[in-house]
């Protein structure tokens, strides 16, 4: 038996990168996922893929920095599927630049992309996980959550928040049954900080973790055990340097 059958997986950012592929390998253990980003046309072609792969879909466009996008998601799983069991929040963009370069437009833009997302999405998914005793919260945040590094402090800021968002989440919702967790990468080859501070050269060429790689440690945070969650994966390429 497929380990999510039955399960209902919302995933925000699911149109490309780390969102796609966590919503492909949901798919294949049985999901039905509510897939939502802003490119109508990839949903639509993951939605159909999602089928094909064992798993069912619906999707909702919008901009997950909007509540109306949070709350029609959340609306579209309870009208599709009757409850919600998974909230992958993946949603996010990065900046990457020295403080002194950084406006405060980039600033907000970050943290309502990265932060604000989170907390819409985990606002209203929640009341429907507490009424089922039951859920799980997983927020792509990023080994930037984790250890300050030059030339990114801003879009550390926002991962770090991540981060204590979802230890203060966790205890205050493992009362009620539901496990909250984050898991965070190094560098992806995705699109992610392309023009802002990557290249489509530089991470062709680097050795920096598959999205694939990313969405086996959320299948795998998916799939514990009732009694067992899974606090923080922290994930690097083997390629990084030993010094």
């Amino acid at each position: 038996m497929a380990k999510l059958q039955g399960k209902v997986a919302v995933i925000t950012g699911a149109s490309a990168g780390i969102g796609r592929a966590a919503a492909r390998a949901l798919a294949r253990e049985g999901a039905r996922l509510v897939l939502t980003a802003r490119r109508k046309d990839r949903l639509e072609e993951l939605a159909a893929e999602a089928k094909t792969l064992g798993g069912e879909a619906v999707f909702v466009v919008g901009d997950a920095r909007e509540e109306k996008t949070a709350k029609e998601s959340v609306e579209a799983a309870l009208k599709a599927f009757g409850r919600i069991d998974i909230l992958i929040a993946n949603a996010g963009m990065g900046i990457y630049k020295n403080l002194v370069d950084t406006s405060a437009e980039e600033y907000d833009e970050m943290m309502d992309s990265n932060v604000r997302s989170t907390w819409l999405f985990s606002r209203h998914v929640v009341p429907v996980m507490i009424k089922q005793k039951s859920g799980m919260i997983l927020m792509v945040s990023s080994m930037a959550g984790v250890y300050g590094f030059p030339g990114e402090a801003t879009y550390c800021a926002t991962k770090f928040a991540q981060v204590g968002f979802a230890q203060g989440l966790d205890k205050e919702l493992r009362p009620h049954g539901i496990k909250v967790g984050t898991i965070n990468p190094g560098g992806v080859k995705t699109e992610f900080a392309l023009g802002t501070g990557r290249t489509e050269e530089g991470v062709a060429q680097s050795d920096m973790l598959e999205s694939e790689d990313v969405a086996e440690a959320i299948l795998f945070a998916c799939t514990q055990p009732k009694m067992s969650r899974i606090i923080q994966i922290q994930m690097r390429t083997m390629a990084e340097s030993l010094t």
